[in-house]
């Protein structure tokens, strides 16, 4: 029998379970993901969704409301925690799990115990937007909340999703009720002055990100806030923002995303995960920075009062 219904789509992902199985052997690897899979399935019932399928590391559900999703997404990522904390080998398990979401609310058709439409195809492409253990959702399901939820969002600007030809609203959830995942290369106890702005060249085009423009996503698409037109660089493949007092760069996309900063060698590769930006260097889309061909923006993450005149007293 077939039904047209107002749902809130939610689609989870772990990410990483390669890795896991690499490092822990196929027996207690496949008993962690199950594990995993088992109790998101199990939170979603409790927050009163119902589990559509199961997606091998991941499953897609439904619920009549937004809030439901929300709080469903909130407990899938401290449950995630629970799973790994205090068990043998925890810390690798910690560093290799990592749990993506994304909602989408609208119309679906409800066929056979599936679900079809729209929203189920936005949450899905969303979903390959998302960073380590980050919540995105659209304008929809913001809609669907209270003021005190809705605050907890953060506008990420429009992304140019896969397989859509509008650009869609995206927002993402606070994570201040789980860990953060932004590695960043800086030491030391000295304190740093804030910065105001962050210089992105390519090529020559070099454009200063500050304030009301950030976030900027880096990607192919014309859509994209500083478009790099390689075919390397996915349609939005990074995005560089304003978090918690310090710029960052998050990867979003499946070729990856490099930084390297000046006077260093080493290189961060990041899959799906962030660095936090400092002084100078270069991000790399696609390829490392040890590949001369790979597409290469400079960054200068600036300070303004450096340029602002001194008294000569």
């Amino acid at each position: 029998m077939t039904s047209l219904l107002q749902r809130t789509v939610l689609f989870a992902d772990l990410r990483g379970s390669t890795g896991l199985f690499e490092k822990l052997g196929n027996a207690e690897a496949a008993s962690v993901v199950t594990q995993s899979v088992a109790l998101m399935a199990q939170i979603v019932g409790s927050c009163g969704g119902q589990v559509v399928k199961t997606l091998g590391d991941g499953l897609m559900a439904v619920f009549e409301q937004p809030q439901g999703g929300i709080e469903a997404a909130d407990e899938m990522h401290e449950s995630l925690d629970r799973i790994v904390a205090g068990a043998p080998q925890s810390g690798t398990r910690r560093q290799a799990l990592k749990l993506q979401v994304a909602m989408a609310h609208g119309e679906v058709v409800e066929l056979n115990g599936d679900c079809f439409g729209d929203a189920v195809n936005v949450a899905a492409r969303l979903l390959d937007s998302a960073g380590d253990n980050e919540t995105l959702t659209t304008q929809q399901v913001l809609d669907g909340l209270d003021a005190e939820h809705r605050s907890r969002f953060r506008s990420l600007s429009k992304l140019q999703l896969r397989g859509r030809q509008e650009p869609v609203q995206v927002y993402r959830l606070d994570a201040r009720r789980f860990g953060e995942t932004v590695a960043t290369l800086f030491e030391g106890s000295v304190p740093m002055p804030a910065p105001d702005g962050i210089r992105l060249a390519w090529l020559d085009v070099t454009r200063v990100f500050a304030g009301v423009d950030l976030p900027a996503v880096l990607g192919r698409s014309p859509q994209a806030t500083y478009c790099i037109d390689d075919t390397r660089v996915s349609r939005s493949h990074a995005r560089v923002e304003w978090h918690g007092g310090t710029f960052q760069v998050s990867d979003l996309s499946y070729n990856g995303t490099y930084v390297r900063f000046a006077g260093r060698d080493e290189v961060i590769a990041l899959r799906r995960g962030s660095c936090t930006l400092h002084g100078r260097g270069v991000i790399c889309l696609g390829a490392s920075p040890t590949d001369p061909t790979a597409p290469t923006v400079n960054f200068d993450v600036l300070s303004f009062q450096d340029t602002e005149p001194r008294s000569t007293d």
